[in-house]
């Protein structure tokens, strides 16, 4: 018998739906088999509800997850027994790669990325964020330029904010499902934001709601492509 299999981290969520898209299923498809309570399970991949002790065994045994990459995201996603499992994909470890253009982004109620990514990509100083991302445009220019591949990582208390720094913000269907990455600043109400475009051609700046927020990454890293 398997000792120690209970998982509960702060990361536990995030891990098991990128163990989820990895296989490429829905959140129907992932935990129906498990349980009948599916919304319960996508607040625990968002990180609004912890996952329990019985469920999150029952989850590790039935889709043969390796406990250590729940507690530490280190170490094969799965765990790989005797017997051939040809079902498991070979997946790297890392931060999952999306090749999408972030105007069309699917949002749904609590998770942002709804496609599984192309690749993961393992380079341990952005191991602890969510996604690499394309950038497309130039309002962002010089800072990012278009076909540059930026590195996100969510941010859960939005009353930190580095101002002044590029973050990706998705906002609701209120705010017009606006996606965008852009610098942020304070604005004199407390209870907004600005969003303003690096590129000088790009003039005026976006009041945005803070209420209005469904989803927030801060920008950490880039990727340069050269183009030959």
């Amino acid at each position: 018998m398997r000792k120690n299999i209970y998982v509960e981290s702060s990361q536990t969520g995030a891990r098991l739906r990128e163990v989820r898209l990895a296989k490429q299923m829905t959140l129907i498809q992932f935990y129906h088999p498990i349980t009948q309570h599916i919304g319960n399970c996508s607040s625990i991949e968002s990180g609004r509800r912890n996952i329990g002790k019985r469920l999150s065994k029952d989850i590790m045994e039935y889709h043969k997850i390796n406990p250590r990459y729940l507690n530490t995201g280190m170490g094969e996603m799965f765990i790989r027994s005797s017997v051939s499992d040809d079902h498991l994909p070979q997946i790297e470890e890392g931060v999952p790669y999306f090749n999408v253009n972030l105007t069309e982004i699917t949002v749904g109620d609590l998770n942002v990325f709804q496609e599984p990514p192309e690749y993961y990509v393992n380079y341990r100083p952005f191991n602890d964020c969510d996604a690499y991302l394309p950038v497309y445009g130039d309002s962002m220019y010089p800072k990012f330029t278009n076909g540059e591949i930026i590195i996100v990582k969510e941010i859960k208390n939005r009353d930190i904010i580095q101002w002044g720094e590029a973050y990706l913000v998705i906002t609701d269907d209120i705010s017009n499902n606006i996606t965008t990455v852009k610098l942020l600043f304070e604005h004199p109400d407390p209870e907004r934001i600005l969003l303003r475009s690096l590129n000088p051609e790009y003039t005026g700046d976006t009041v945005l709601e803070k209420k209005a927020i469904k989803r927030i990454f801060l920008v950490k890293g880039k990727v340069t492509r050269s183009h030959l």
